[in-house]
């Protein structure tokens, strides 16, 4: 199999730069050499400061990829599917490029995030900039744990990580961005136990709750998908909360080796169910982005930087 990116399958880390830009129009030949450039900055910071267990992601937009590279085209890449109903929406907010940066130092993102904008600039805008952290135990800004189904270890990749069903992607990963603002104040005002419903599992000790006591507008219920075999599609969620004192939300990042997966659980959090039920969380919490991105494999980055 191709090399995956390192940062699709890493460990959570205590820090985050995401980057959005837009490619100026003629540009594709030198920022496909510009892309392999940046994963050998991220190389280089990894080899200097392994302790700050840094990685990496280039992402291409669903709606740019043909022009970067016209030549092939993922399998399952399409536009950020576009949901509605009534005040809940998924906005379509599409870039050309992507670029997730991590390490457990805020300096190192911050000392990476300059390297890979003075190496685009000249040939890019960038449009938005959002950093992360780790909150507490691994929690989002609503005081649940955040991604406790995520796979583990080596199950990562099977999951993340495309393999033998599209050939020339092998490697690659399908990645769905949303930045999500918090309502805290409306959050805060529900007791424990509401937030518990709504959640479908336990505040303190992150014990999902038992199919006959989670609520079928649970943000755990709504999450959970099955295939044609009845066994569970997952995701693996590399998110991260942001903020400050006036704005708190979720950078909501996901990874996948089919983009299906994604877009069903979209649609369950967004459209109401045969009985009225939607995702709850979505009374408390607003999308204010959505993007859609192929990582391809280092070796496909690398082979037409050429």
């Amino acid at each position: 199999m191709s090399q995956p990116q390192k940062g699709i399958c890493a460990e959570p880390n205590l820090h985050g730069l995401f980057l959005m830009f837009n490619v100026d129009e003629g540009k594709e030949a030198i920022i496909r050499k510009k892309l392999s450039v940046i994963l050998d900055i991220f190389e280089h910071y990894d080899e200097e400061h392994y302790e700050g267990m840094v990685s990496g992601v280039i992402a291409i937009g669903s709606n740019y990829w043909v022009e970067l590279f016209p030549g092939a085209f993922p399998k399952e890449l399409s536009p950020f599917p576009d949901f509605s109903e009534y005040d809940r929406s998924a906005p379509v907010v599409p870039f050309d490029l992507f670029v997730q940066i991590r390490a457990d130092r805020a300096d190192i993102c911050h000392a990476i995030g300059l390297e890979v904008c003075e190496l685009l600039q000249g040939d890019v805008e960038l449009v938005e900039q959002v950093k992360g952290f780790r909150f507490l135990d691994g929690r989002d800004l609503t005081g649940f744990v955040d991604g406790s189904d995520n796979p583990r270890g080596m199950k990562k990749l099977d999951v993340a990580i495309v393999g033998d069903e599209d050939p020339d992607f092998t490697g690659g990963s399908y990645i769905h961005v949303q930045r999500f603002q918090h309502n805290l104040d409306k959050w805060n005002r529900l007791s424990v136990a509401e937030q518990e419903m709504i959640m479908g599992r336990s505040k303190e000790d992150d014990v999902e709750f038992s199919s006959e006591y989670k609520a079928t507008f649970s943000h755990s219920y709504k999450m959970s998908i099955t295939d044609e075999q009845g066994q569970p599609v997952r995701l693996l969620r590399q998110s991260m909360p942001y903020g400050d004192m006036k704005v708190q939300g979720q950078y909501f990042i996901s990874c996948a080796r089919s983009a299906a997966s994604f877009t069903r659980m979209l649609r369950n959090m967004i459209v109401a169910d045969d009985n009225g039920d939607y995702d709850r969380l979505l009374d408390f919490t607003t999308a204010e982005t959505g993007g859609a991105f192929f990582a391809p494999s280092v070796n496909f980055i690398k082979q037409h930087a050429k």
